[in-house]
């Protein structure tokens, strides 16, 4: 096929509002014989980030681990590879902006330059059809669970983010263990156009009543932020809606605004561990520091005076780690704590390795989860914020 007529059945399918109706299986197929490509394979990565889940019912479950695609969702890049006697499979990352979704199979007889970009095509059209359905189909969900959720994790989980975003100068992820049962551990975070918001939080206990609390806090959060409240006025809002809503319920957290053109970080520390600063692959130690207002539902403790907003200016290549307590008590193999500064160390070890700050975080929470005998005390959230500057004019 001509790179010109797949081009014309390419722009008739798109042009077909019919198509976008179509289950995602049938529009793989539509899609791939339009760009004249062989077969190609949808994966997904489960709720864990374990395992790449195809959607169809031929292919199997691959590792991330331990698996060709799985280097291509680990590292975001192509990777090809002989596909027994009957041609080559090219394995494309399926990104949703910084979001990993999963990973395309692409089969063909004989790989082109031509059949390698058309591929591509086919993954960015594939990421954007994802985005806009796995919100609303459950056929996504179900793909991508191994295990049955608990009430209060169904609920949080409704409110959660993308686990990663981002844009040229900076990039947010984060992860919530476990994954099926969290109580009261939620994070959020948003872009502007001139800056990232980003938020961990810690409610009270660990049952519905404690995702109830952070599910409330995230939507006082945000209705607040879209508004155009500064931070001060935000965390105000917050305790405001905690105290009328569910006055015996409190939540502790960190609230951030980092500015993406000068770098600065604006933050209020609401009774949650501080912050850590990895700056040249070293932990600044007690850089974010600060003395802690009480929680958010609990404004009478601050016998009327405002919360303290705290800033520090980052350098190109800065990450931040906001994370719950849950993070730093969990059991090592030899039965000993986390700790902070092992947890630091990790992401040290992983930056100047160059990993991805996604996958960084990925490795790590299961390298927590996986340890012989580890458990959680409590959930475990981890968001990790690097910020890169604009490097000349906008």
């Amino acid at each position: 096929m001509t790179a010109e007529v797949s081009d014309e059945q390419l722009r008739e399918f798109l042009a077909d509002p019919v198509n976008s109706t179509l289950e995602l299986s049938t529009a793989v197929a539509r899609c791939t014989k339009a760009l004249g490509l062989q077969h190609a394979v949808v994966y997904l990565a489960d709720l864990q980030q374990r395992s790449l889940v195809p959607l169809t019912d031929v292919a199997s479950t691959l590792p991330i681990d331990d698996s060709l695609a799985g280097w291509t969702y680990r590292t975001q890049s192509l990777r090809v590879e002989e596909s027994g006697t009957d041609g080559i499979t090219a394995w494309f990352p399926l990104l949703d902006g910084a979001e990993r979704l999963g990973v395309l199979a692409v089969h063909a007889r004989v790989l082109t330059a031509a059949s390698l970009t058309r591929g591509r095509a086919l993954g960015a059209l594939l990421s954007m059809m994802i985005t806009s359905k796995r919100a609303y189909k459950d056929s996504f969900v179900r793909r991508t669970r191994v295990e049955p959720m608990m009430l209060p994790a169904e609920l949080l989980r409704a409110f959660l983010p993308p686990r990663t975003i981002g844009n040229g100068h900076v990039i947010s992820t984060a992860v919530l263990e476990p994954a099926y049962e969290i109580g009261g551990d939620a994070f959020d975070h948003s872009l502007t156009d001139t800056t990232l918001h980003a938020t961990v939080l810690d409610a009270m206990g660990h049952n519905l009543a404690s995702g109830l609390t952070s599910a409330v806090s995230l939507a006082a959060c945000r209705n607040a932020r879209r508004t155009g409240a500064d931070l001060p006025e935000l965390v105000d809002i917050v305790d405001q809606a905690l105290a009328e809503w569910l006055p015996d319920q409190f939540c502790t957290g960190v609230l951030t605004q980092l500015d993406l053109a000068t770098g600065m970080l604006r933050w209020a520390n609401c009774g949650h561990p501080a912050p850590l600063l990895i700056r040249d692959q070293q932990l600044i130690v007690d850089a974010l520091e600060r003395e802690p207002d009480p929680p958010m539902g609990l404004p009478f403790l601050l016998a009327g005076r405002p919360r303290q907003i705290h800033e520090c200016a980052l350098q190109a290549g800065d990450r931040v780690l906001l994370y719950t307590d849950g993070v730093t008590e969990a059991r090592t193999r030899d039965n000993s704590l986390f700790g902070l500064e092992r947890f630091a160390d990790y992401v040290i070890r992983a930056t100047a390795a160059g990993e991805l700050a996604s996958e960084t975080l990925r490795r790590l929470i299961h390298s927590i989860l996986d340890a012989k005998s580890s458990h959680l005390r409590d959930d475990a959230t981890i968001l990790l914020l690097e910020w890169q500057p604009p490097t000349g004019p906008a």
